[in-house]
């Protein structure tokens, strides 16, 4: 590795280069505090993660108000009538009416805090309260309008009080207005103003309440939405920052210890660089950002803090971590996702600022005492809402991300594996292994590796926790020199038992976020890492572990459910149904359930005689049974091909071939459907002609249909999309037919799957009209029931509810000539008995296939 050129130092005779334009843009401010002189981007105002937080937990808590109102009245009543129980004696002890202090209230509150505000001189912050008290009476109003238009007798009920014996809606607005003010204005430890009228409201909001003026519900809501106000204008506006910049970034420093000449920041080139807080690197000298360590650099793309650098009086150069109390927010969510989706993974619970600084400060110590080679941490001081970490700086490292990848030798791959060794002995955990926390530094001709960025450590760490720092070493070092030179890196310093171990965990969920982003860009090098280790250790298992509680799936099935119990409550209409039910022959109901359920053999078998590799019919039956259930939030077909392309795939099937497969499954059942409709119409005779006969009217119709359609061929842009759109399935289908038709054993499987699976729902359909005593012809029925469900499917409805059933009556009382009352109990009985019946059937089925890893 050649030396590289040391950057000139940034010392008290050296002072940083400045071009004239980025001083005027205001985006770098340098100047001198106690004789200290500060190249910085200080934020003014922030946006503060806390108040979107604050946002969506007042919304969220708004919608669950509305929910207890509605389905909880009961609670809210009971509630409301034991705090009136006082009421009587209120109005013995009250003598002002309840007008004249809601009035007073409304007055003197906003009044005293604007006029603390403007004697302040703080106008932005009175235009920003005003909008938000505005706001919120707006949005209280709004609220009020909806539900009285739109809402169900239950919430109306829940929301209303009595007054002068009429029932009267309350959503006051004043509270609204209220709330919004105070929470734009900011906490009631920053004015006096605030924090008695905080005191106020609430006197005022139990006054009302006991004196039955407004509904407990209505309150609640008109808060949360002052809240929604308030917050939100705060988090678009921003917040006064409370960072240490300036003075109290010194202060911070002296009280660290250190006598301060110069402060310059770090550039945040590895991060985002539109936030009004950063330094982008764009803006930044050239001669300034190349004065700086790369080392140094490094340090601001993996801690996600503001870096400084700092010269002492006496020369010194040394690293600035400061931690941003309003930045913990993003900390905590992140740590809180992690810690619910993946499994012994991120269990720490560090919520505060002090507590974070605390377990960075524990985990540099604890890797310096164990031996390995990381930047000694000099000092800990807190300085306004933020928490300074100084240490000493690496002169002359570099990150591994800088380093050309000719010049990673095996000595330096022996070397960076030694440092993990040390931290694992002493059972400490990095968790955060990338790129830029491997720091390359040369000495004598031999390469020096530090380890740095601790902060996300583990001490007295699992198990578990070390295997995934062996995994991310190994997955970034095959970033860089490749996956077989990584693996026998690893393989020379660890024995046989733990490289094998590396093999389940080769997923990018348990990787750190920037090896992450770098291994999705190079896919294959995950590939390449596990036929790697099967070629060394044959016996290796790769089989991914389940790193995660929850995934796609389980975010899936939780939708669907959520789904269909949305779709029940909303459309089955139980009185209907039972109605239906108690009119109905019992026996025919039961015999219409067990054809609905061979239809799912029917397909099982059509797939099974497609499929490219074995299918046990009973897995495949079940597969076919998780597509009712999925059916609740796909459109009609959509759901039975998904989970039939996931099987395939699941089972070794190349994606484009199981597609084929699936293409052919859909299309040979669109060919037995037509030619089954055929062979009735023949069969049947003429015996069956009066009952169904074909009317001048009905060729007239078909006969336009025909023209519209040749016309439509005849433009080139209509021409193109049905080729766009028919082609690409007959290609992918084509070989797929060839193949299936040499085998007259499986074409044969395939066609009588076909036919048991549409007879099974024609007879079923019978079945429900023979259930009410009505007599129609098999190709009435046949007819009925595939242009019924074809029709009704087109629209994308999720499982077709509400148009199939439409479109089925419409036919029976139309071409079959049935009572439209009886139409409906037939459509009603068919479709709870082939629909809605097989829902759970379908939903352990899915629960069972996802545990067996079918899905």
């Amino acid at each position: 590795m050649p030396d590289s050129p040391t950057p000139p130092r940034l010392g008290p005779d050296n002072p940083p280069e400045l071009s004239p334009g980025m001083v005027e843009s205001g985006r770098i401010e340098i100047g001198r505090v106690h004789d200290v002189a500060i190249l910085d981007t200080p934020a003014v105002r922030v946006h503060h993660p806390s108040d979107l937080v604050g946002v969506v937990v007042s919304a969220i808590g708004a919608v669950l108000v509305l929910v207890l109102a509605t389905y909880a009245q009961n609670t809210t009543t009971g509630v409301a009538e034991d705090v009136q129980g006082f009421a009587s004696i209120l109005r013995q002890i009250l003598n002002v009416p309840v007008a004249v202090l809601e009035g007073a209230v409304t007055i003197l509150v906003p009044l005293a805090v604007l006029i603390e505000l403007a004697l302040r001189r703080l106008g932005r912050q009175l235009v920003e309260s005003l909008v938000a008290a505005i706001g919120a009476i707006l949005l209280c109003t709004a609220v009020s309008w909806a539900v009285a238009t739109f809402g169900s007798t239950e919430l109306v009920g829940g929301l209303s009080v009595r007054l002068q014996g009429a029932s009267v809606l309350t959503v006051p607005g004043f509270v609204g207005l209220i709330s919004g003010l105070l929470t734009a204005t900011g906490p009631r430890a920053r004015r006096r103003t605030v924090a008695w009228s905080w005191n106020l409201l609430w006197v005022a909001i139990g006054v009302v309440i006991i004196t039955a003026q407004v509904s407990l519900p209505g309150v609640a809501i008109a808060v949360l939405l002052g809240r929604v106000t308030g917050l939100g204008v705060r988090y678009l506006s921003g917040v006064q920052s409370e960072r240490a910049y300036g003075t109290g970034l010194v202060d911070g420093v002296r009280r660290a210890g250190f006598d301060p000449v110069r402060l310059v920041r770090v550039p945040d080139d590895g991060l985002e660089t539109d936030s009004p807080d950063r330094l982008a690197s764009d803006a930044t000298p050239a001669t300034t950002a190349s004065a700086m360590q790369p080392a140094t650099r490094a340090l601001t793309r993996y801690s996600d803090h503001r870096v400084y650098e700092l010269t002492t009086v006496d020369g010194q150069q040394l690293d600035v971590v400061v931690l941003d109390g309003d930045r913990q927010v993003l900390g905590v969510l992140s740590r809180l996702w992690r810690s619910l989706r993946l499994r012994g993974i991120d269990r720490r619970s560090v919520v505060s600022l002090r507590q974070a600084t605390e377990r960075a400060a524990l985990l540099s110590y604890a890797a310096r005492a164990a031996g390995v080679r990381t930047p000694k941490l000099l000092s800990v001081a807190e300085a306004e809402d933020s928490m300074l970490l100084v240490q000493e700086e690496v002169p002359g490292a570099v990150p591994l991300s800088s380093v050309p990848r000719s010049h990673i030798t095996d000595e330096l791959l022996r070397e960076i594996w030694a440092q993990l060794q040390l931290a694992h002995a002493a059972g400490i955990a990095h968790r955060a292994l990338t790129s830029d926390v491997i720091l390359v530094q040369e000495l004598l001709g031999r390469p020096l590796v530090w380890l740095v960025g601790w902060d996300q450590g583990d001490v007295a760490s699992s198990e578990l926790a070390r295997r995934m720092d062996v995994t991310a070493l190994v997955a970034l070092l095959a970033l860089r020199v490749g996956a077989t030179r990584a693996l026998e890196s690893a393989a020379d310093v660890l024995p046989d038992d733990d490289i094998a171990a590396v093999g389940p965990l080769l997923q990018t969920i348990g990787l750190p976020r920037r090896t992450r982003d770098e291994m999705r860009t190079h896919k294959e090098v995950l590939a390449e890492l596990r036929s790697a280790l099967v070629e060394r250790l044959p016996e290796a298992d790769i089989e991914p572990e389940r790193l995660v509680r929850f995934g796609a799936r389980t975010v899936l099935t939780i939708l669907i459910t959520l789904a269909a119990v949305v779709v029940v409550l909303t459309t089955i209409n139980v009185r209907q149904i039972t109605g239906a039910l108690q009119q109905s022959d019992w026996r025919w109901s039961v015999a219409s359930f067990g054809l609905g359920l061979a239809t799912l053999v029917g397909a099982s078998l059509a797939l099974v005689a497609f499929a490219p590799v074995k299918i046990p019919v009973w897995r495949a039956t079940l597969t076919q049974s998780a597509a009712t259930f999925v059916a609740l939030a796909a459109p009609a077909g959509i759901g039975p091909a998904a989970l039939n392309l996931r099987l395939l795939t699941r089972r070794g099937v190349s994606a484009s071939l199981a597609a084929a497969t699936v293409a052919l499954v859909q299309v040979s059942q669109f060919i037995v459907t037509v030619v089954l409709l055929i062979v009735l119409s023949i069969a049947s005779g003429t015996n069956e002609a009066t009952k169904f006969t074909v009317t001048p009217t009905m060729f007239l119709a078909i006969g336009l249909l025909a023209a519209l359609v040749a016309a439509a061929m005849l433009v080139p842009p209509v021409r193109q999309w049905v080729a766009r759109k028919t082609l690409p399935m007959l290609r992918q289908t084509w070989p797929r037919l060839i193949e299936v038709v040499g085998q007259p054993r499986r074409l044969l499987l395939a066609v009588s799957g076909n036919v048991l699976m549409t007879m099974g729902y024609v007879l079923a359909f019978d079945a429900s009209l023979l259930a009410f005593d009505q007599h129609l012809s098999i190709v009435q029925i046949a007819l009925i029931y595939l242009a019924g469900n074809s029709i009704g499917a087109v629209v994308p409805v999720p499982g077709g509810v509400g148009t199939i059933e439409a479109t089925l009556i419409a036919l029976l009382s139309s071409i079959g000539g049935v009572n439209p009352g009886i139409a409906a109990s037939v459509t009603v009985l068919f479709r709870v008995l082939t629909y809605w019946l097989r829902i759970p059937i379908g939903w352990a089925s899915m629960r069972f296939l996802q545990r067996q890893g079918e899905l």
